[in-house]
């Protein structure tokens, strides 16, 4: 079966493959390059269609934004003031 996979969107992208098979409800097992993955969660981790992989991966990219934003938010109120005497 066709799947795509948006596990690794994020970094290594949107992975497209035929080499999948469904082993238990909403869980398959794919064969990326030489490795055999299980991904879990259709929708989530994997879809069955291009489209729902897309919308995927933009609430994965905007949810990785605003973790970023508020990281740097925190970082730039750190007050470095000497400790001690």
């Amino acid at each position: 079966m066709k799947v795509w996979i948006t596990k690794y969107a994020l970094t290594a992208g949107i992975i497209e493959t035929e080499l999948a098979e469904e082993v238990r409800d909403g869980m398959i097992r794919a064969n990326i390059g030489m490795a055999s993955n299980y991904f879990h969660g259709e929708g989530r981790e994997w879809h069955k269609t291009k489209e729902s992989a897309l919308r995927r991966a933009e609430i994965m990219r905007a949810n990785k934004l605003d973790s970023l934003r508020k990281q740097i938010a925190k970082v730039k109120a750190i007050n470095f003031q000497p400790i001690g005497n």
